[in-house]
């Protein structure tokens, strides 16, 4: 049997995608705003992963967001990184959780997406 090995991309829909794309350049430092971005395995944290998981179509976990869907990314300073995306005009969201697997905090993107950025824990 053929088997899924990971996560190929993550597509969506944006009104004006050259200007998200430019702000998410800006704000987190993601590619040069011109194009797609690609995140190769070699610049992921060693403690980081992808999760691909299916929610409960009644969940909340996307507020206040309205969409069906949200983005998770992982950064190397999540204190950091909302701090820039909320002088980049976005809109923090909830507290910063905090787990044995890392670190958590959201925002809405210009679009309206809601974005979980996870700092992974640091290898000792």
């Amino acid at each position: 049997m053929a088997k899924v090995l990971g996560l190929g991309g993550l597509f969506f829909k944006s009104l004006d995608p050259e200007k998200l794309l430019a702000w998410y350049a800006q704000w987190l430092g993601i590619g040069d705003g011109k194009a797609s971005i690609e995140f190769r395995s070699a610049t992921m944290p060693p403690n980081s992963f992808t999760v691909w998981s299916p929610f409960p179509a009644n969940t909340d976990y996307f507020a206040p967001s309205g969409r069906a869907f949200m983005f998770n990314l992982i950064v190397d300073d999540l204190d950091g990184a909302l701090g820039q995306v909320h002088t980049g005009g976005a809109q923090v969201v909830g507290e910063i959780e905090e787990h044995e697997y890392g670190r958590f905090g959201w925002f809405i993107d210009p679009d309206g997406n809601k974005v979980e950025l996870w700092e992974p824990p640091r290898t000792p």
